[in-house]
């Protein structure tokens, strides 16, 4: 089976790939489960000094790499090099940070001593997105493989350039073989590798379908699973907010990456007091972005990955203003561009308000006072993040209780921050990643008690 990747911008051909034989999945099971015995046993300062080495070639080399990012999935070129750049922090962080995560945790019981380690557990198979193909799989690999596990990666088809240089990448930094690898498959193998002795946990970045599906396999084979799926996040905007601030924020919070992001905002709830001129200052900020070549600097709008999901996206507005959504900007679509659009009037019942919708759409909903802006806040089937926007920041940290979410940003956008956990609750997903309760989540949790 061939695999091709294709740039949306242009619609041409970037690499083809040919998908693993049986026999060269084997391969890389096996090779997984034998390079695990010695990798666990590597002294966790070795570990360090390699991820520490990742980071820099990823420094060394970001407009190699940020050049992929673009060519495979139309993102600007600026923000793939941001994306690179901020691979390389995670691998910095774990570096001055995996030795505290990792050290002896002692409990004061009746023995002579007691305490938890924390041990490597095997091969974690990670399914990740094309939508970030390097950050979803730094964020992965920087803990996992760093905490002694050896790491196994399918990604994305339309992104497996991105994927063949992330592999170089830990090779070039002196990792063992067998300690990286990517696997070149049709998802149809992917309950081969999760049944894998060496496979002792799954970690997956995708679609709610998708996790779904691969969540289940894992339960299946009684195999650990971290998931992190769609989102709907709101952003809300209280009467007495900074509206030129909210505004700047808001449109990067919904078009960067072209919208295709799951922490992007997506349901804009507005006060009524401030309706009017956010609506204003908001759709003029939107039309005055820049769409265009995506490998020009300048260019602040790139195309979505493929032709399929900037199809959906006008499906979804289309099914909305069928039930009452206005369009109050953009609404066309060229091939895999998609205008920047803002749909206003929209309603609970609408697909752009209880729907991921993953593209450069603001769903603008009007409420009349915060506690029903909350309300409508919750009303979703995921849980991801939520925005708040106000000057009453002390008022606003009293609603944190409020959001069932896995993050709550104030006058910020949701982002994900190497220092802090990042995960989602409902439909979202489960599981965290980043900071220490990332490290935390593929290692064996092993007690160790002595009694003289």
């Amino acid at each position: 089976m061939k695999f091709q990747s294709i740039n949306p911008y242009n619609g041409k051909q970037v690499g083809e790939y040919t998908a693993h034989t049986s026999k060269e999945l084997d391969d890389i099971l096996d090779r997984a489960q034998s390079s695990f015995k010695e990798w666990s046993r590597t002294p966790l300062s070795q570990r360090i000094d390699l991820i520490k080495k990742v980071g820099q070639i990823l420094r060394d080399h970001v407009d190699e790499y940020a050049k992929m990012i673009t060519l495979e999935m139309g993102k600007p070129i600026s923000e793939s090099r941001a994306e690179v750049n901020k691979c390389a922090w995670v691998c910095d962080y774990y570096a001055e940070n995996a030795t505290e995560f990792l050290k002896n945790e002692e409990v004061a019981t009746d023995a002579s001593q007691s305490f938890v380690r924390h041990d490597p557990m095997g091969t974690v198979f990670a399914i990740m997105p094309w939508n970030f193909p390097f950050w979803q799989v730094f964020r992965f690999a920087a803990p996992t493989l760093t905490a002694g596990n050896t790491g196994l990666l399918k990604h994305a088809p339309n992104v497996f350039g991105c994927a063949q240089m992330i592999e170089d990448i830990f090779l070039q930094a002196g990792y063992p073989k067998g300690v990286f690898q990517n696997i070149i498959v049709h998802h149809d193998q992917t309950e081969k590798i999760i049944a894998h002795d060496a496979v002792q946990a799954v970690t997956l970045t995708g679609s709610e379908m998708a996790g779904s599906a691969v969540a289940q396999l894992a339960g299946k084979h009684l195999k650990k699973s971290l998931m992190e799926l769609g989102g709907n996040n709101s952003f809300i905007v209280w009467e007495d907010a900074d509206i030129d601030l909210a505004v700047k924020t808001a449109v990067t919070a919904r078009m960067l990456n072209c919208g295709q992001s799951c922490i992007a905002a997506k349901r804009f709830i507005l006060l009524d007091g401030i309706y009017e001129e956010f609506v204003l200052k908001f759709k003029t900020a939107v039309a005055g972005l820049k769409a265009g070549d995506t490998l020009d600097d300048t260019t602040q709008v790139g195309t979505l990955a493929r032709k399929d999901l900037a199809d959906q996206l006008g499906a979804q507005i289309r099914r909305s203003v069928d039930k009452g959504a206005e369009i109050l900007l953009g609404g066309k679509q060229d091939n895999c561009f998609h205008e920047p659009t803002i749909l206003t009037n929209v309603k609970p019942g609408m697909p752009c308000f209880d729907e991921e919708t993953f593209g450069p759409l603001a769903a603008i909903i009007r409420a009349k006072d915060i506690e029903e802006a909350f309300e409508l806040s919750e009303n979703s089937k995921y849980g991801l993040g939520t925005t708040v926007f106000t000057k009453n920041t002390a008022k606003a940290v009293e609603y944190a209780s409020r959001v069932s979410d896995g993050a709550y940003f104030i006058n910020e956008l949701v982002k994900s921050d190497p220092r802090l956990p990042f995960g989602g609750t409902k439909r979202s997903g489960y599981g965290r990643e980043l900071a220490k309760e990332g490290m935390m989540e593929f290692v064996n949790k092993k007690v160790v008690y002595v009694k003289v």
